[in-house]
């Protein structure tokens, strides 16, 4: 009797063991103490006092060409802009998932990147441009509805 009980106390801890690892990997948070110095990737900036606070600039994760923000159409700054302020946006399909089914961006899981409309002067719908952005903080243009892509460089 007393090794069956020692049986179903071990399984009850496996057991819970298991739904604690799947609620942790399914977005119930992380299995370790989080870390407080920023990703690697990311480089914070102070900015000088009495001007506006840019973003934090992001190492290219991608071999894709850079451009910089600057270089943008006047339409693509503005994006960014909304982007930055958390909307609202423009269409109905800005901040949707995007599935880099082209492979062109950095492979990364489902969710992890999400696309807004950069309008096109003369186009009677949404046009073909688009920023993409990562979880990373990576944005992305294309101005041929994902043919090629830019990795876009803030600040600049």
């Amino acid at each position: 009797m007393n090794r069956s009980r020692s049986k179903l106390v071990a399984f009850a801890g496996l057991v819970i063991a298991v739904v604690v690892l799947v609620v942790a990997m399914v977005g119930g948070g992380g299995l370790t103490a989080p870390s407080t110095a920023p990703p690697s990737s990311v480089q914070t900036t102070t900015p000088e006092p009495g001007t506006a606070p840019t973003a934090p600039v992001v190492a290219n994760p991608s071999a894709l060409p850079t451009i910089n923000a600057s270089q943008l159409p006047k339409e693509g700054r503005q994006t960014l802009a909304l982007i930055a302020k958390g909307g609202p946006y423009p269409y109905d399909r800005d901040g949707v998932n995007f599935g880099n089914f082209e492979g062109l961006l950095p492979k990364k899981s489902g969710g992890f990147y999400k696309e807004y409309t950069v309008p096109t002067p003369g186009e009677s719908d949404r046009g073909a441009r688009r920023i993409i952005v990562g979880k990373d903080a990576a944005k992305y243009y294309t101005p041929d509805h994902y043919e090629s892509f830019k990795f876009i460089v803030e600040g600049k």
